[in-house]
């Protein structure tokens, strides 16, 4: 640590605030008050809705929970984030920008909810081994012309994923094929990202080796 940010340290560790050439403008607008920090927070919640949402798109399959129902759940992230953000604001020591800090915030939230409610928000039971292979099928948007190349390798997929221990193919199908979120299948198994990464790994090493031996795939293919 620099001779200037431990001094900085020491200062706001007395309960003063650093000088406003030191300070990120978000967190000295937001230390403020008055109009511009209810601007400064009006514009953390638009970009806190905006990385909730970029983020949801990219874990949650749109035919378990889009439109209307993804964006509310993107304002009741930001909702959350902000009020971390804030509780936790005092911490902020400038180490990185500050929007990189929050963004950190809105991220954790999505992986919380989807953890802690996504097989309520599905509305039913989702049978976790019974794969959804049209769905599948459907997000590999291959060419017409690839068509039945497509439906032959879908097919020694089908069987290959068949071949898998039955924990294999309950975490592959329902990550890999039906698109379940991986933080939704932690909390749906009460395991570990990481348990669940390895579980994924060693099924498409498994399936990947069946479909070389069976002349499916090159050994260099992708």
């Amino acid at each position: 640590m620099t001779q200037k940010r431990r001094m900085l340290a020491a200062v706001d560790d007395l309960g003063a605030l650093p000088s406003e050439r030191d300070v990120d403008p978000w967190v000295a607008s937001l230390r403020s008050v008055g109009p511009a920090r209810d601007d400064r927070l009006r514009a953390l919640h638009d970009l806190l809705v905006r990385v909730a949402s970029r983020e949801l798109s990219r874990r949650l399959s749109a035919s378990y929970l889009g439109g209307q129902d993804r964006d509310d759940l993107a304002h009741e992230v930001a909702a959350d984030a902000m009020v971390a953000i804030l509780k936790k604001l005092p911490e902020f020591r400038g180490e990185s920008r500050f929007t990189t800090w929050a963004y950190k915030f809105a991220v954790l939230e999505v992986s919380n909810k989807l953890g802690r409610s996504y097989w309520t928000w599905v509305g039913r039971t989702v049978a976790l081994d019974t794969a959804d292979w049209a769905q599948f099928e459907d997000r590999m948007a291959l060419a017409p012309e690839k068509s039945a190349e497509a439906r032959e390798l879908a097919d020694a997929l089908r069987s290959a994923v068949g071949n898998l221990t039955p924990r294999q193919r309950e975490v592959f199908v329902a990550i890999v094929v039906n698109g379940v979120p991986l933080d939704a299948m932690v909390a749906k198994l009460g395991t570990s990202r990481n348990a669940l990464y390895k579980v994924v790994f060693d099924a498409r090493r498994k399936i990947r080796a069946e479909l070389v031996a069976n002349g499916h795939l090159n050994p260099v293919d992708e």
